[in-house]
């Protein structure tokens, strides 16, 4: 199904590895000229392009600490310099998560999370607006952590939170200009990290999330980007300031 996004222009950040590559190709293979950035080199930047360069179009994969307000700065500077002053998508997908006990959680890590998932997203918004206009759409990933809660993560699950407060704030301000926001909430999606686990972990993961799914199973990245490239279309054009579950039906 041709969804028209042939020639659109998109930044997606974090796009090297997990649920942001799955985006970056959809969106290559949907015919549009997608900039994406990560934090440190490795292999999956090559490889990512690699593969953006097979797909054909007009790509770019930079470097860019999303921690850092003059990194956020120069990142935006360099998508205008490259794709002119227009930016039809824009998908906050960068984000950083670790697993510690509430009691214990230092201070320096509360900020790196809230700075990275939250202040980053924001700076990232702020320095795309002009180049954002009616028509383009701004997508952040959330997770479906916000409503659930998880142990060890009450920092990550902050900031989750907090991006479904701005989505929807900004969607209101912006409306008016004919700027959509969103966010997606994801459940347990297979990721690198996920294949990279002990098989008998893996598998029991699998099943205790698997099954508390609707589906019955975990998801990909690929059907996360379904719902990007719906979002990123005219066919949800009439669609802002919700968060929208690509979770199986987690409950």
């Amino acid at each position: 199904m041709d969804l028209g996004l042939k020639g659109k222009k998109a930044l997606v950040t974090g796009g090297t590895r997990g649920v942001g590559r799955g985006v970056v190709l959809a969106l290559a293979r949907a015919g549009v000229d997608v900039v994406t950035c990560y934090q440190r080199d490795s292999e999956y930047v090559a490889s990512l392009e690699r593969e953006l360069k097979e797909t054909g179009g007009d790509h770019h994969v930079l470097r860019a600490d999303l921690s850092q307000p003059e990194e956020i700065a120069a990142l935006l500077a360099k998508v205008r310099e490259l794709h002119g002053d227009r930016l039809d998508l824009l998908v906050n997908n960068a984000g950083a998560i670790s697993h510690i006990p509430y009691a214990e959680l230092p201070l320096e890590e509360w900020q790196r999370i809230l700075a990275t998932n939250v202040t980053g997203a924001h700076l990232v918004i702020q320095h795309a607006l002009p180049l954002l206009g009616a028509g383009s759409s701004v997508v952040s990933i959330g997770s479906r952590a916000v409503d659930a809660g998880i142990p060890l993560r009450a920092h990550y699950t902050t900031t989750k939170a907090a991006l479904v407060g701005l989505n929807r704030s900004l969607a209101k301000e912006f409306g008016p200009q004919g700027i959509r926001f969103n966010v997606v909430a994801l459940g347990v999606i297979e990721t690198e990290n996920f294949h990279a686990m002990p098989e008998e972990q893996r598998k029991l993961m699998s099943e205790r999330y698997g099954a508390k799914t609707a589906l019955g199973r975990l998801g990909t990245p690929d059907e996360v980007a379904g719902a990007i490239l719906w979002l990123a279309s005219d066919l949800s054009r009439y669609v802002t300031g919700n968060t929208i579950g690509v979770d199986g039906g987690i409950s």
